[in-house]
């Protein structure tokens, strides 16, 4: 609130009493010499007059005091009307947009590294930006990246069929038209959960319980979301609604894990025909609490870490992997209209499906949105 500069108040009693007081006392004064001289009469007068002195007085406070209320209302701010800006209330402030990206090779590709804003405005600012670099080791092959603001965004889990498993759940694909109305940004979940070495905990229920140490996407009850290591990092809490385990940390403290190899076929996923390039994905956390999503069509464990690390990521997981299950969109609807595949486009040409995937009820396969937040 703005603060209202007024006088100081007068220690004496408020306008208007003062001058009611000596109105008043001198009516008092004569009343002894009305009511005659015996000493019954002089008693008689004292007594009345302290009864008269008592109820002016009193009359004279109570004026004070109405006069120091309404002087108090005459100069107490004015509420807002309905419908007005409060200056109290919390306006949706970004996260510092990201700096452009380094890539592995040069000289450069146009566009490369750059940052490019996508997906619908929340309150008027971009709340995701996509560039890409081409795959380290792969110089003729480009791998997309999505930076996305959680100060903007409030992410979801959407549960499947195939993972993590049965039909009671409330989210699930198609997102709903109300929900659309609000969608950013959407990408893939984890593995199965037979091969995701790790539980999930949604809408309540724990799918597969949840294991310490586990690289671990934490949704909490805001909307802000979060990449950690589960026990260390992040941990359950009254505020935590969703929790999508997969695997161990893949980036911890700024860098790739000790351990990788480039030739790993099953660690780090099973994949199509043993080799160890394919498509991946992961998920990871910056300094600022930014996510960033990789995904390239011919990554093998370590290069998808580096992609990771070069985004900025602090933490990060893989996700799934292999043609099919690694994809990304953002939607660019303007405000309240809703997201679909008519205004949406996917981070790389080559993933499978299409934007509309997300509004297919053969989806089965758990994912996250990103749908614009409103001020609180």
């Amino acid at each position: 609130m703005h603060e209202v500069v007024r006088e100081r108040p007068h220690r004496g009693p408020a306008p208007g009493a003062a001058a009611l007081a000596r109105r008043l006392s001198p009516r008092a004064r004569d009343l002894p010499a009305a009511v005659g001289g015996s000493s019954g009469s002089r008693r008689a007068s004292v007594l009345l007059a302290a009864v008269v002195a008592v109820s002016l007085g009193a009359l004279a406070a109570s004026s004070a005091a109405a006069a120091a209320a309404q002087w108090t209302r005459s100069t107490r701010p004015t509420r807002p009307a309905a419908g007005a800006p409060r200056h109290g209330s919390r306006a949706l402030r970004p996260l510092p947009s990201p700096v452009q990206l380094r890539p592995f090779f040069a000289p450069l590709v146009a566009g490369e590294g750059s940052w490019r804003a996508t997906g619908r405005l929340v309150a008027g600012k971009p709340a995701v930006y996509e560039t890409t670099l081409r795959e380290p080791g792969s110089p003729g092959v480009e791998a997309g990246v999505a930076w996305m603001d959680t100060r903007l965004l409030r992410a979801k889990l959407y549960s499947g069929s195939i993972s993590p498993g049965g039909l009671s759940w409330k989210y699930t694909a198609p997102i709903e038209p109300a929900a659309a109305r609000t969608v950013v940004a959407a990408f893939n979940g984890g593995f199965k959960m037979q091969d995701a070495n790790g539980g999930y905990f949604s809408e309540g229920k724990i799918a597969a319980p949840l294991r310490a140490g586990a690289a671990s996407l934490v949704i909490y009850r805001s909307g802000k979301a979060t990449v950690g290591m589960w026990g260390r990092d992040v941990r359950m809490t009254p505020a935590v609604v969703a929790v999508r385990q997969n695997l161990n940390l893949l980036v911890d403290h700024g860098a790739p894990v000790p351990g990788l190899s480039p030739y790993d076929t099953s660690a780090w996923g099973s994949t199509l025909g043993g080799t160890p390039n394919v498509w991946r994905s992961g998920l990871g956390v910056t300094a600022d609490g930014a996510l960033v999503y990789v995904s390239g069509p011919a990554l093998n464990v370590v290069q998808l870490a580096e992609l990771l690390q070069r985004a900025g990521a602090v933490r990060a997981m893989e996700l799934d992997i292999n043609p099919f299950w690694t994809v990304f969109a953002a939607y660019s609807a303007p405000t309240g209209v809703q997201a679909s595949a008519a205004n949406g486009a996917d981070l790389l040409p080559g993933m499978t499906g299409g934007p509309s995937r997300f509004f297919d009820p053969a989806w089965a396969r758990d994912f996250v949105t990103m749908s614009a937040t409103t001020p609180g």
